[in-house]
């Protein structure tokens, strides 16, 4: 085995003339400490870089008809999934309108509660008098009311028929 250690040994036995004494030691540590051969040590795989670049495809004269026929399978299978899927999308959706609606109604419901709340307050008998005393503002003399009574005069306030003068 050619380690360091032996192959300073070796040396150092050259060195000193005691070259029998070299190879003594040499032939004494050669067996001891050698491993097994790993397996496939001895085989020797040889690397060469191949350039397909010049290399042309064969025409398949099948190859675009099975690429069609997977792309509409694939488009049937997608449809048939949209198929499956859009009606409870659209209930989910419709869910979410219905809701959205719901709480429409009610703030308007509140609103429309409020408003006639309002309405009632102002409309309230006692606040009419308080204004007209504020405003000044009196009933007129009962020879000033004139009361239309389009029975007794006529077409008097009254839309004519287009043909009749």
């Amino acid at each position: 085995m050619a380690t360091l250690a032996t192959w300073w040994n070796r040396w150092a036995a050259k060195e000193s003339g005691d070259a029998a004494a070299a190879e003594e030691y040499v032939r004494a540590t050669d067996g001891a400490g050698r491993l097994r051969p790993l397996p496939n040590e001895d085989v020797y795989f040889f690397v060469k870089r191949i350039d397909n670049s010049h290399v042309v495809r064969a025409a398949d004269p099948t190859a675009g008809r099975t690429c069609w026929k997977f792309i509409g399978a694939a488009g049937l299978v997608t449809i048939l999934l949209i198929g499956l899927f859009l009606p409870s999308a659209y209930g989910l959706l419709a869910g979410h309108d219905v809701e959205a609606l719901k709480a429409e109604q009610r703030k308007l419901l509140d609103e429309r509660a409020t408003l006639d709340l309002g309405e009632a307050r102002l409309l309230d008998p006692a606040r009419l008098q308080e204004l007209a005393r504020t405003e000044q503002l009196v009933e007129p003399a009962a020879g000033r009311v004139i009361y239309l009574n389009p029975e007794t005069e006529g077409t008097l306030a009254m839309n004519a028929p287009a043909g009749a003068k």
